[in-house]
């Protein structure tokens, strides 16, 4: 390859087309499961004010201080910002556009994001996700009712070697008195802190608890739980939720060192991982944010919803050796000589308008290289056009499984194609 061909941007990758009709596939089996609970598609744009993400995220976090895609419009100096997740675009439209004046929401969307970080498996700078919102909603029914659409989910994909883990982040005075303590409590131990705990020590000490560094683990055990802070609202909350899943026969793991990457988050929050995919063992996570809504600008309102990598899931897929169904064709049309390639068009337009998926040979060549053609295409029939059969207005419909071909005139073509495809 030439030195001056142009390549994509590290980290965001060309889909092929085998490869994408992999991703068809998911997206129809995640829609139409999406569908079944009542949630419905809201689509935003790529582009949002990097204000938004500041003001939800928090400027506190790695994927505001390290990782977002932003710049300024160099037509009007607005400060602006590739999405680096989905949530608050969705709770910013929410408001936007009143949705929440009659009723709850139940969203999804789905589609790239953008977070500058270093690109290996399971983790790129444009990757996808799905993301399924429920605004409005107070209670913990609709906490479970997300981690057991996510169950579902993997049962119905066929994924295996998942495992849930919870927790709960409290309200936010138990985070406040939490914040103090462990604030107090590192400060005693900073010779063992890392740089990046440091930095962090007194402008966001929760992600610490977070750290995956070795040396920080003993110290990390022994750090005040925020569990210990929380109020008796919140920890029926909690309750509530796990009783529900071990009711519906889910497994759980509570995780009191997980606090999950976003400032927004409150009470429950949840990540399903797998141990197969190395470090990007996450696969899908989420939680309630009930303050994002007034954080952005709303009257206040509960909400809660998660997110999965569509990547991190097709891997999965992949290694468990999961196929999928090709994309039908139904016939593909073969033709040699002038008048049989007028004639072919017409027959192909004819079978495409009663819903047949139908390959239209194009770019000439012999009947041998055609059929070749159709028979790598997938298609179920091949319907040759030579001189003879354009001339008599007629076709020869071939079943590329059995062998099994008629001549037929056009008044029978239909007919013909039907039974041949409902026999193969």
């Amino acid at each position: 390859m030439s030195n001056n061909t142009l390549q994509a941007v590290r980290g965001m990758n060309d889909i092929l087309p085998e490869e994408a009709e992999r991703w068809l596939w998911f997206e129809g089996v995640v829609r139409d499961w999406l569908h079944s609970y009542g949630y419905r598609n809201i689509r935003m744009p790529l582009v949002e004010p990097t204000s938004l993400f500041k003001r939800a995220i928090g400027e506190v976090t790695d994927i505001v201080e390290k990782e977002m895609y932003s710049f300024e419009d160099a037509l009007n100096g607005d400060h602006l910002t590739l999405r680096p997740e989905g949530t608050a675009s969705c709770v910013r439209a929410v408001l936007q556009h009143n949705l929440l004046y009659n009723a709850p929401q139940r969203l999804y969307y789905s589609g790239p994001m953008f977070r500058h970080e270093r690109p290996q498996k399971g983790r790129y700078r444009q990757f996808h996700q799905v993301g399924v919102e429920a605004l409005g909603f107070a209670g913990p029914d609709i906490d479970v009712e997300q981690v057991l659409m996510c169950a579902r989910l993997w049962k119905k994909l066929g994924i295996k070697d998942v495992s849930l883990q919870i927790n709960t982040l409290g309200d936010s005075a138990a985070r406040q008195s939490h914040r103090g303590k462990l604030i107090a409590y590192l400060e005693q131990h900073q010779d063992v802190l890392d740089a990046e705990a440091k930095r962090r020590l007194y402008s966001n000490p929760l992600r610490i608890l977070d750290s995956k560094n070795p040396a920080m683990q003993d110290i990390i055990a022994g750090a005040p739980r925020l569990m210990d802070e929380l109020d008796d609202e919140a920890k029926a909350h909690f309750q509530a939720v796990q009783d529900a899943l071990t009711r519906h026969g889910v497994a759980f793991e509570i995780n009191p060192r997980l606090v999950r990457g976003l400032d927004y988050y409150n009470r429950t929050v949840f990540e399903w991982v797998t141990t197969r995919l190395g470090a990007q063992g996450t696969i899908c996570a989420g939680g309630r944010y009930d303050g994002l809504v007034e954080q952005i600008g709303g009257k206040p309102a509960p909400a809660t919803g998660f997110a999965m990598g569509v990547e991190r899931l097709l891997a999965l897929l992949e290694d468990d050796g999961v196929t999928c169904p090709r994309v039908r064709v139904d016939a593909y049309v073969v033709h040699q000589g002038e008048l049989a390639q007028v004639f072919a068009s017409d027959v192909a337009e004819r079978l495409r308008n009663v819903d047949l998926n139908v390959i239209l040979h194009c770019g000439g060549g012999s009947f041998k290289s055609q059929m070749k053609k159709a028979d790598a295409s997938g298609a179920k029939l091949a319907v040759l056009i030579g001189q003879s059969e354009a001339e008599g207005q007629e076709v020869t419909v071939k079943n590329l499984g059995t062998g099994q071909q008629v001549r037929v005139g056009c008044l029978g073509l239909l007919a013909t194609v039907h039974n041949m495809l409902c026999a193969s």
